[in-house]
């Protein structure tokens, strides 16, 4: 069996810190979180980065700089990913819904990927979906996504595709059609989003059919759902993904104290199910990365 590759989405751009007080929130709490995932197990940490002093989810490239330049410059070797999402948010105001209310942060593909032609992290994510999804209509057109795409491979940067229902994995099968995304590609199923693909093995199981036969996948579950999902990834033969972004409980009830033991956690549920984590770079070979060294050198 080959070994798993964990992930850990540290902070993301819904959770708060009135959800878990141990939310990180400042550039260097989340550099130090994504250390303390990565020395736990998880060989990719995927990063949003929020205000410091207010802690919403910001799109400010100083905030991105700093995180990456942290990790960067420790001693601890993990796979950067970085978020793409922000960006991509239109709120309708109530009396005219095609005036964007003030919740709005709808902006271009080339805003949204600016700090990945900048920092050049080995991933970053792709969000194939349009929906709603907390409160306001997400949007990603296939022209938006198609100029996101270009900046991304340009950059030297893998796309980690983020799919949240079945037209979402259709459109990416068009995009590799066109010769948009390039093979072998890599799947992030969403389960558990309200109006996305529902929590359970059956939509795991719909969901990982439809994928190229040739891609590397991983999936989660959010909130509840997030160990339930991760287990089933594991037993389905896909990569896995837990953190702060998904899930702020250990168990009912049990609040965890960082990203770290939730990392713990689902390093253990791999091992007892009869699987091992991958290391980082056992993870950049299975992923097609440049090991570390050759990237050094590069």
């Amino acid at each position: 069996m080959r070994p798993t590759i964990l992930s850990c989405a540290v902070t993301g751009g819904h959770t708060t810190r009135r959800h878990n007080e141990t939310l990180p929130v400042t550039p260097a709490e989340i550099a130090d979180d994504c250390i303390a995932a990565a020395k736990a197990g998880a060989a990719i940490c995927h990063i949003h980065v929020r205000d410091p002093e207010s802690g919403v989810p910001s799109m400010e490239i100083a905030y991105y700089r700093e995180v990456v330049g942290r990790i960067r410059a420790s001693d601890t070797d993990l796979i950067i990913n970085l978020t793409t999402g922000p960006g991509g948010r239109f709120v309708p105001s109530d009396d005219d819904p095609k005036v964007a209310a003030p919740a709005t942060m709808l902006t271009t593909p080339e805003i949204r990927t600016e700090h990945i032609v900048e920092l050049r992290p080995e991933i970053c994510s792709l969000d194939l979906n349009t929906m709603w999804f907390g409160g306001g209509a997400v949007i990603n057109t296939p022209r938006n996504i198609r100029i996101m795409a270009e900046r991304i491979y340009a950059a030297g940067v893998k796309p980690e595709l983020e799919v949240f229902d079945s037209g979402d994995i259709q459109l990416a099968h068009e995009l590799v059609r066109d010769g948009t995304l390039r093979e072998p590609t890599l799947f992030q199923i969403v389960t558990g989003v309200k109006y996305g693909f529902s929590p359970g093995s059956e939509t795991m199981l719909y969901a990982k059919s439809l994928l190229p036969p040739n891609c590397e996948w991983a999936a989660f579950g959010a909130s509840r759902w997030a160990f339930p999902m991760l287990a089933q990834a594991f037993l389905l033969g896909g990569h896995c993904r837990i953190g702060m972004e998904d899930a702020v409980y250990l168990e009912r009830g049990v609040k965890c104290r960082g990203n770290r033991e939730l990392v713990d956690k689902g390093v253990r549920i791999i091992r007892e199910l009869g699987g091992r984590v991958a290391t980082v770079e056992e993870a950049r070979g299975i992923l097609g990365l440049p090991s570390v060294r050759d990237a050094k050198v590069a």
